[in-house]
C-alpha cells in the first residue's frame, strides 16, 4: 500500500458521522448532510473513505458499504488530491474488490467503474488488466464480480475504454475475450459477454467491427439462450445494430424479423421489452422503411398485443379506488418545470407561424415527465416523449405504433382495422382498454386514414367515458385529446353539435370525476381541446368555467397543477371573451383563494402566477380591481429572489436560489402591463423599491432565463406603459445593447431574441427623429445588422434583428438607410416566410421608408426584395402603396433596365408583380 496513514482524530470524526447516518430523523439527516459536504474539503477525505471500506475489518460491513457509497460519489476529488491519497485510494478500493464480504466487494466494485471513470483507464492500465485477468480465474463469483464491474464500465464509458494504452489496445483484447465468454457455462458470464460487446456497437468501435461476424455469429447462437437475460442482452445488441450497421442486418432480416417477432412475445417482459425496441429503432429510421413495410402485417399486430396492461401494472396502478378525496403523497409530484415565453416567430415546415405545442400527459392521463434539465419544456411533442412514468413494454409498443402511423399512414390503417375493431368491441375491459391506446397513438400519423372512421370512433369515445372502469375513462380523454383537432374544427353546426360540445361535455364531466387518474387526464385532455378550439370555446365560456371551479375545491395537489395549465389555457384561447364581468366574477374568488394560501416560497406559487399572466392578459381592464396584490406580490417576490441571488454571489458554497420565482414574477408583471397598461402607473411609481430599478438590475442578471422575461417585460412596458418606462431608458440601453450577440450560446438564445424584440417596440414607442433615442442607433446598428448577417445565428434571432432593423429605419430612416447595400438582402431573406402580422408589417414599412431615402442601397437585392413582396397575402392598404410607389418609380427611372433585370426573375414573381403592381 501506499505511504498515505490516517490521522487518528480525522478518522474518528469521519467514522462517528457515517455512524450517526444510520439514525433516519430528518433533523439528524440534514445535520449529517451538512457535515458530510464540509469533508470534501478536506484534502485527503477520500483516502479516509477509501481506509475504512478496506481497512478496518473491525467495523460493521454496514458502516464500511456507507463509507464505500460516499467515497463513489466523491470519486472526483481523486483528480486533485496528491499523488500519495490518489495511490493508497486505488490500491484500496482494488483490495476490498477481494474481500471476505459480498457486500464490500459489491461497493468496492463500485468504487472502481466511478474511478475507472473518472481517471479513464488510460491513467489507470493496471485496475483495467486485473479485472481482465480476474476473467481467467476458476472461482466463478470472482469471475462474475470482474465481469460486473467491466459491464458498467462498457456501459458507462465505452469511449473511454476504446484507446490505446503503451502502444496496444487493450480492446484487442478483450473483444476476442468477450466473443469466447459468450459460450461459457454460466449464464451470468454468457449476459456479461454479449451486453459488454453491444455497449461498443453505438461508438463505431473497430476493435468491434473487425469481428462484427463473429459477433452476429455469436449473437444467432445464443438467440434461443434458456436464460432470458442472455436473450435480452442478445436483442438489446440486434437493436444496436439495426441503428448502428442496418447493412449487416438486411441479409439475414427475414431471420431477426422472425426472432424479433417471436421475442416480443417472451413471457419475459424484458425480454420482450428489448425486442419491441428494435421495431420501434426500425421505424424510426426512415431509410430502413422500405423493408420495414412488408413486415407491417406481421409487426403492427403483435404491437397492439404488446400494449394490454400486464398484471404487475394493474397492481401497482390500483386502478378502481374513488380516490379523490385522498391527499397525494408529496413523492407523486414530479418537478415541473417552468414554461417561459420567448418573442420568437417560429416556422411549421411550410415555413408558417406556428406555436410551441405543450407537453401534458402520458399515455394514461399520467403527467409528462420532463427529462430537460434546464427550465424549457422540450418542445418535441411526439408521442414517446408523452409517455411518462417507467418505460415498459406498453408504452415501448405504442410509441412504436405511433412512429409506424407517421411512416405508414393508411398502409398501418388497412393492416390494424380489423384486429382494433375486434379490441375495441371486446367484451374484455382490458382488450378495450388497449385499444383505446392504440387509437391514441395512431392519431398524429393515421388522422387522414381514420378521418372517415371518425364519425363513428368519435362517440364511441365519448360512450366510453361512462365506462365503470377508471383505467378505460383516463385512456379515453387522451385518446379524445388527440383528435382535438378534428373535433374542434369549426365544419359546421352539425359537427359542432354532434362531436364539439359532446366532447367538451363529456371531458369537462371527467374534470370532475372520483378517480384522481380520470381527473388528471380530463383536464389535461381539456386543455388540449382548449388549444385546439381557441376563440370556438367562448360561447361555452359560462359552463366551462363553473366546472372548473368546481375542480378547485375537490382536486388534491397533483391535480391542482394541471387545473392551473387548464385555466391558463383557457385564457390564452379565448382572450378578452374572459373579460365579461360575470366569468371574471366566477373564476377570481378560487384563484384569489388559492393565491391567498401559498407561501411566497410554496413551489406551487409558480403554476399559479403563470397561470394568472394568462388570465391578467386575457381579462384586460376587468382584472383593475386585483391588480394591486398581484403587483405588489410580485415586486416583493422580485426583490427578496435578488438579494438572494447576491446573497450566493458574495458566499458561493450556499445552494444557487431557484430562479423559477423570480422569472414567473417578471413574467406574470409583464401579463399585467399587457392587460392593464398605464392603468398601472400609480403602482409602479409607488413601488419601493422601485420597479424599474429592479427590473434594470435583472437585466444583468448572470442567468439567462431571467434575462429573457425580464427583455419581454420591457418590451411589453413599452408598448402598454412607455411614459413610465422613458425616464430609465439610458440605463436599460446600456445592458440591452450588450444582450445582442450574434453567436449566442444555446441557453443565451432565448434572453438574445427578446432583447431584440424589445429594441424595435422601444424604437416604435420613441417615435420620428426622436433625439434621444438617436444616441443608440449606431450601437444598435452595428451589432443587429452582424447578427443579421452571420451564418450561425439562430433563425429566430435573424428574424427579430429584421424586424428590428425595419422598426429602427421607420422612426430614423436617414440614419440606417446607408447601411442598406450592406443588409438589404439578407433582411429580405430573414422575414419572407414569416406570416403576415402587425410586426412584420411595421418592419417592412421601415424597410420601404429607407428604400426611398436610399433606393440605391437595394440595387443588388432587388430580386430578393420583389420576392418578399409577392409573399404577402394582405399587406396593410399603407404598406400596399408604399410597395406601388417604389416598384413603379424603379420602373419608371429606367424602363428598360427594368424591364431587362425583372425578366431574369422566377415566372412566379413576374406574374405577381404584374398583377398586383403593373409593374
Amino acid at each position: 500500500m501506499a505511504s498515505w496513514n490516517p490521522q487518528p482524530a480525522g478518522l474518528q470524526e469521519i467514522l462517528t458521522t457515517i455512524h450517526e447516518s444510520t439514525d433516519m430523523s430528518v433533523q439528524v439527516q440534514r445535520s449529517i448532510t451538512q457535515k458530510l459536504n464540509s469533508f470534501t474539503r478536506v484534502p485527503d477525505y477520500i483516502a479516509y473513505l477509501a481506509h475504512i471500506l478496506f481497512a478496518m475489518t473491525q467495523e460493521e460491513d454496514r458502516i464500511r458499504t456507507i463509507a464505500g457509497y460516499l467515497l463513489k460519489n466523491n470519486a472526483r476529488l481523486i483528480l486533485t488530491s496528491s499523488p500519495e491519497v490518489a495511490e493508497y485510494v486505488k490500491a484500496a478500493v482494488l483490495r476490498a474488490f477481494d474481500d471476505a464480504s459480498v457486500m464490500i466487494r459489491n461497493a468496492a466494485g463500485q468504487d472502481i467503474v466511478a474511478f475507472l471513470g473518472v481517471l479513464e483507464p488510460r491513467n489507470w492500465p493496471e485496475c483495467l488488466s486485473q479485472l481482465v485477468n480476474m476473467l481467467d480465474l476458476t472461482d466463478l463469483d470472482k469471475q462474475e464480480a470482474a465481469f460486473n464491474v467491466l459491464e458498467k464500465a462498457c456501459e458507462d464509458y465505452p469511449r473511454k475504454l476504446d484507446v490505446e494504452i503503451s502502444g496496444t489496445r487493450p480492446l484487442d483484447f478483450m473483444i476476442p475475450k468477450f466473443l469466447s465468454l459468450a459460450e461459457h457455462n454460466s449464464s451470468k458470464m454468457r449476459s456479461h459477454a454479449i451486453a459488454c460487446l453491444s455497449y461498443f456497437v453505438p461508438v463505431n468501435c473497430q476493435s468491434l467491427f473487425v469481428h462484427i461476424d463473429a459477433f452476429i455469429a455469436c449473437l444467432f447462437k445464443r438467440a434461443s439462450d434458456d436464460d432470458p437475460s442472455v436473450r435480452r442482452h442478445v436483442c438489446q445488441a440486434l437493436v444496436l445494430l439495426l441503428a448502428a450497421r442496418p447493412e449487416k442486418l438486411m441479409p439475414e432480416m427475414a431471420n431477426v424479423a422472425e426472432y424479433m417477432l417471436y421475442s416480443t412475445k417472451d413471457t419475459n417482459e424484458n425480454v420482450a421489452l428489448e425486442a419491441c425496441e428494435f421495431w420501434l429503432t426500425f421505424a424510426e429510421d426512415v431509410e430502413l422503411a422500405p423493408y420495414l413495410q412488408p413486415l407491417l402485417g406481421k409487426v403492427a399486430p403483435v404491437l397492439l398485443d404488446c400494449m394490454i396492461y400486464g398484471e404487475d401494472d394493474l397492481l401497482w396502478l390500483e386502478g378502481d379506488v374513488e380516490d379523490a378525496a385522498v391527499p397525494d403523497k408529496e413523492t407523486d409530484i414530479k418537478p415541473r418545470h417552468y414554461h417561459q415565453k420567448s418573442h420568437g416567430l417560429q416556422h411549421d415546415q411550410n415555413g408558417e407561424l406556428t406555436e410551441a405545442p405543450k407537453n401534458r400527459i402520458g399515455s394514461y392521463g399520467e403527467e409528462t415527465l420532463d427529462e430537460d434539465e434546464d427550465d424549457d419544456y422540450l418542445d418535441d411533442d411526439e408521442f414517446v416523449d408523452e409517455m411518462s412514468t417507467e418505460w415498459n413494454l406498453r408504452k415501448c409498443a405504442a410509441a412504436a405504433l405511433d412512429v409506424l402511423a407517421v411512416r405508414f399512414s393508411g398502409d398501418l390503417l388497412n393492416v390494424l382495422l380489423g384486429p382494433l375493431k375486434d379490441k375495441l368491441w371486446s367484451n374484455d375491459w382490458l382488450q378495450r382498454e388497449s385499444g383505446i391506446l392504440a387509437l391514441g397513438a395512431m392519431a398524429e400519423g393515421c388522422i387522414e386514414a381514420i378521418e372517415p372512421h371518425l364519425p363513428t370512433l368519435v362517440p364511441y369515445l365519448i360512450n366510453t367515458l361512462n365506462d365503470p372502469k377508471p383505467l378505460v375513462r383516463s385512456i379515453t380523454c387522451w385518446t379524445l385529446g388527440r383528435y382535438a383537432s378534428w373535433t374542434t374544427q369549426p365544419i359546421s353546426e352539425e359537427h359542432k353539435s354532434q362531436y364539439f360540445i359532446p366532447t367538451m361535455e363529456g371531458l369537462l364531466r371527467m374534470v370532475l370525476d372520483n378517480n384522481k387518474r380520470v381527473q388528471e387526464a380530463g383536464c389535461s385532455a381539456f386543455a388540449t381541446l382548449e388549444e385546439d378550439a381557441g376563440p370556438e370555446l367562448a360561447p361555452y365560456l359560462d359552463p366551462v368555467l363553473r366546472n372548473l371551479v368546481l375542480a378547485f375545491d375537490k382536486y388534491q395537489h397533483k391535480n391542482m397543477l394541471i387545473l392551473y395549465d387548464a385555466v391558463g389555457t383557457l385564457a390564452d384561447a379565448v382572450g378578452r371573451e374572459l373579460s365579461n364581468p360575470t366569468y371574471v366574477e366566477i373564476l377570481m374568488p378560487p384563484l384569489t383563494n388559492r393565491w391567498a394560501k401559498l407561501k411566497d416560497d410554496d413551489p406551487d406559487l409558480i403554476p399559479l402566477l403563470e397561470c394568472l399572466a394568462s388570465v391578467t392578459i386575457a381579462m384586460g381592464p376587468s382584472f383593475l380591481p386585483y391588480a394591486a396584490p398581484v403587483f405588489e406580490r410580485c415586486s416583493i417576490i422580485i426583490h427578496r429572489s435578488l438579494l438572494q441571488y447576491q446573497t450566493f454571489q458574495q458566499n458561493p458554497d450556499l445552494d444557487e436560489p431557484d430562479k423559477s420565482f423570480l422569472v414567473v414574477a417578471l413574467d406574470l408583471l409583464s401579463g399585467l402591463t399587457q392587460g392593464l397598461g398605464m392603468a398601472l402607473e400609480s403602482l409602479i411609481t409607488q413601488s419601493n423599491p422601485n420597479l424599474l430599478q429592479l427590473l434594470t438590475i435583472c437585466l444583468k442578471h448572470p442567468q439567462a432565463p431571467v434575462r429573457q422575461s425580464a427583455y419581454a417585460l420591457v418590451g411589453d412596458m413599452a408598448m402598454g406603459c412607455f411614459a413610465i418606462l422613458r425616464p430609465f431608458m439610458p440605463g436599460i440601453m446600456n445592458e440591452l445593447t450588450l444582450q445582442l450577440d450574434p453567436e449566442p450560446k444555446v441557453e443565451f438564445i432565448s434572453a438574445s431574441n427578446n432583447a431584440a424584440w424589445s429594441v424595435g417596440e422601444v424604437a416604435l414607442r420613441y417615435g420620428r427623429d426622436d433625439p434621444e433615442f438617436q444616441q443608440w442607433i449606431n450601437p444598435l446598428i452595428s451589432r443587429l445588422i452582424p447578427i443579421l448577417l452571420h451564418p450561425k445565428a439562430p433563425r429566430s434571432l435573424h428574424e427579430n434583428a429584421a424586424v428590428s432593423i425595419g422598426r429602427i429605419g421607420l422612426m430614423h430612416p436617414t440614419l440606417v438607410a446607408p447601411h442598406l447595400p450592406e443588409f438589404a438582402q439578407a433582411w429580405c431573406q430573414a422575414l419572407y416566410e414569416i406570416r403576415d402580422n402587425e410586426e412584420k408589417d411595421s418592419a417592412f414599412r421601415g424597410f420601404c421608408t429607407m428604400v426611398q431615402v436610399n433606393p440605391a442601397g437595394i440595387a443588388k437585392s432587388l430580386l430578393w426584395f420583389c420576392n418578399s413582396i409577392v409573399r404577402w397575402n394582405a399587406p396593410s392598404s399603407e404598406l400596399n402603396e408604399m410597395f406601388r410607389t417604389i416598384l413603379q418609380g424603379f420602373k419608371q427611372h429606367d424602363e428598360q433596365g427594368w424591364a431587362a433585370q425583372v425578366s431574369t426573375f422566377p415566372p412566379v414573381i413576374q406574374e405577381r408583380l404584374a398583377t398586383r403592381y403593373g409593374v
